[in-house]
């Protein structure tokens, strides 16, 4: 079981969710974050004051798989989210030792479900 924690431009959200439907993977959690990578934030003017914005929006999307959907998941969030440009976002991996469902108590693969 692993924790497959995707951050991604806003405007990509729409096309990652279509791929990941069609990988078969529908459970997820989005949230709305800020952060700042190798884009190092940005700068507007606004009534001729320059102000700097380190932090950008970014989507954080957090998905619970059994092992064999890591590499669709990973693919589908690759093939919805790149532009080919510098802010794509990034992919992180983790294990999950133990899963719980509240409502029925099943626990690990089949609490995922």
């Amino acid at each position: 079981m692993k924790l497959v924690i995707a951050m991604i431009q806003p405007h990509k959200l729409p096309d990652v969710k279509r791929e990941l439907d069609l990988a078969q993977v529908h459970k997820m959690t989005v949230s709305n974050v800020l952060g700042a990578g190798q884009q190092r934030g940005d700068s507007e003017t606004y009534r001729g004051v320059t102000h700097e914005t380190n932090l950008l929006k970014k989507v954080r999307l957090e998905i619970a798989v059994n092992d064999d959907f890591v590499k669709p998941a990973v693919d589908a969030i690759i093939k919805g989210a790149r532009t080919g440009n510098i802010g794509d976002g990034k992919i992180f991996v983790l294990d999950l030792p133990e899963i719980i469902r509240i409502r029925t108590g099943e626990t690990g693969p089949d609490a995922i479900g």
